[in-house]
């Protein structure tokens, strides 16, 4: 999981520093995709006899930037420097082969003399039958990455070419062969000595945007349509991509008044809610009835109430909203549905028939594991719908029909709005439209309906217990574990909450179905471990008093979150906490209840002292296995 940013100014005169500022501009964007090491390649005074510049530094943006500059200052390499068409390509990465060392970073080359470079995101499953054809053909190897294979064998094709004197051999052509070799998942970037001012891009089930900028206002993105191979970055005629202008605001990739990212993103959330649901809830007037209108789905909402189950498919948070809606979902369509974590899926080939719908959910459309699960759902003739917030991505594009989140962009790793909160919008109003031709739902579905027209102001004001969750976070700064219980739609919760705790406050935290209690986690119960009780009011209500009860009974360090006005409900005393949110209808209230938790894993993480919005070792977008 890595981030590339290449840039080529055409007929543009650019000096060096400005091309290097844009390139390091761009990895800052990019720093979410990947953030142990960073590198960049520019062009040398003379290309000709001369190789390309490369830099290349062990962790973030801001080591690779002063690496450079300081690398400069002692080589005299002039900074104002012209330059009317220049190739740069630059890389942070997310280590998946090798540790985190300038060896192993990014751009990879060839050899000495950099006749070949390349910056990759993804795995090529097939790199150490590589590594030995070109060890036995003289090629020596420096780092331990995967993506050093496909340098060298760009030298090893292209020299093969000129030994055998087709001087006409071009850039794209050596790119062309070098791919057919390739297995895995991947996007790259090329740049080569021996093709100055050319890049060329490619890629294979990893996501890949071409823009361009235009007289220095407008900017527009490549629509990659169901072409997996790209073309040069220098536009030949032969690559026809439809443009489109990218609408989004400089405001929403900058944090504001906010200190972080995960922060801006948790309090964004009633305006992400709002957005989601736009234009898509109709509340009528006195003698209209109320309905949910999802236009990327009407084409297709009778195949989907004729399946004969309904299987979610997601990893990792958007799993967790799958499974929080599965209940709605069931009751108001009809149709069984089942849980499948996409990487088990595809593991275990499990059986997906013509009669299913399945749905694919990811904040990203990108996700690795998600899009074989797709491959192979879609090998196996299922109506196939995706759930994700990004316009244009992978799943989005090779899906039958889907909704899209429209939550805003999103940069801190661990996600929040996008895909958690937003989601499960989406899939309860997902709910309504398949349940929308039963008459005998229909004062649930219209209670539903008035739910969510209120839910962003209930997050409003559940926002508010901010301070509250500092506090808490203040007490529990220097425990090692917590539990989370949740039932019914509130299981789902639990895990999101304990994952997000774990995710960023780097401590070991784990949601539990208080259903099993009994059976092995009561037994590490103590008057130390610190438990979170989701008890807001639902059917599951009474059950949750009982595992309160019981806890405390067993000397429980007690953390319960109750619907406001029940805390006399909930209360056992002495070192239980009492956490009060607003109510909604039940389906819903899973999008109230994580909010707190949510602020809980901030303020731990930042108490702590540790990155909040790039956690140890994760990525924003798994685009790898």
């Amino acid at each position: 999981m890595c981030g590339i940013f290449a840039y080529l100014n055409y007929n543009v005169t650019r000096e060096r520093r400005y091309i290097l500022e844009v390139l390091f501009n761009g990895l800052r964007r990019l720093e979410y995709r990947g953030y142990d090491s960073a590198g960049i390649s520019i062009d040398s005074s003379n290309l000709t006899s001369d190789p390309p510049l490369v830099f290349r530094q062990e962790g973030n943006i801001e080591s690779l930037v002063k690496s450079v500059y300081h690398d400069v200052a002692a080589t005299d390499l002039n900074l104002e420097e012209s330059f009317s068409v220049h190739a740069g390509i630059s890389h942070t990465r997310w280590a998946t082969h090798g540790e985190p060392a300038p060896k192993n970073s990014h751009p990879q080359s060839s050899g000495a003399g950099n006749d070949f470079l390349v910056v990759h995101n993804g795995i090529i499953t097939n790199y150490e039958v590589l590594k030995e054809t070109l060890l036995r053909h003289g090629f020596t190897f420096e780092s331990e990455t995967d993506t050093e294979v496909i340098p060298k064998l760009a030298k090893f094709i292209f020299d093969k070419a000129n030994e055998e004197d087709d001087q006409s051999v071009t850039f794209s052509q050596v790119v062309l062969e070098v791919i057919r070799h390739l297995e895995g998942a991947y996007a790259l970037t090329f740049k080569s000595r021996h093709y100055p001012n050319e890049l060329v891009a490619c890629k294979r089930g990893s996501p890949l945007l071409l823009g361009v900028k235009d007289g220095g206002v407008s900017i527009y993105k490549f629509d990659q349509a169901k072409n997996n191979h790209g073309g040069t970055l220098s536009r030949p005629a032969s690559v026809q991509r439809a443009l489109s202008i990218l609408e989004m605001e400089v405001e929403q990739i900058n944090k504001g008044k906010y200190e972080h990212y995960m922060q801006k993103e948790i309090h964004e959330q009633p305006e992400s809610l709002t957005t989601t649901m736009r234009g898509r809830l109709i509340r009528g007037g006195s003698c209209k009835a109320k309905t949910v209108l999802l236009g990327g789905l009407k084409d297709h909402l009778k195949t989907i109430r004729r399946s004969r189950r309904i299987v979610f498919v997601g990893c990792g948070t958007s799993y967790n909203a799958a499974l929080a809606a599965r209940s709605i979902v069931e009751e108001l369509s009809g149709i069984p549905v089942t849980m499948e974590i996409a990487s088990d899926l595809v593991d275990r080939q499990g059986p997906i028939y013509r009669e299913d719908t399945a749905v694919f959910v990811s904040q990203s459309g990108e996700t690795a594991d998600t899009l074989l699960a797709l491959e192979y759902a879609l090998e196996n003739g299922a109506l196939c719908v995706g759930i994700t917030n990004t316009v244009g991505s992978a799943i989005a594009r090779h899906t039958h029909c889907g909704v899209h989140i429209n939550a805003g962009c999103e940069i801190g790793v661990a996600s929040t709005k996008q895909a958690y909160t937003s989601q499960i919008v989406v899939m309860a109003m997902l709910a309504l439209a398949i349940g929308a031709d039963t008459l005998s739902n229909q004062a649930r579905r219209e209670a539903i309906i008035d739910g969510l027209f209120y839910l962003p102001r209930k997050v409003k004001a559940v926002l508010k217990l901010d301070e509250e969750m500092k506090d808490l976070a203040k007490l529990l700064i220097a425990e090692q574990s917590l539990l989370v219980f949740g039932r019914g739609y509130n299981y789902a919760s639990a895990l999101e909450g304990a994952l997000k705790v774990k995710e960023v406050a780097l401590m070991h935290s784990e949601g539990i179905l208080a259903g099993e209690m009994k059976h092995g986690p009561l037994a590490l119960v103590d008057e130390n471990l610190p438990i979170v009780v989701i008890a807001t009011r639902d059917s599951c209500f009474s059950k949750q008093q009982s595992v309160i009860q019981q806890l405390h009974a067993r000397k429980g360090r007690l953390i319960v979150m109750c619907t406001e006005g029940d805390k006399a409900s909930v209360s056992v005393g002495g070192s239980s906490r009492v956490i009060e949110v607003p109510q909604v209808v039940d389906c819903l209230q899973p999008v109230i209840n994580v909010v707190p938790l949510q602020l809980l894993a901030y303020h731990l993480t930042v108490l702590r002292g540790y990155n909040v919005d790039q956690p140890r070792n994760l990525a924003k977008s798994v685009t790898t296995q």
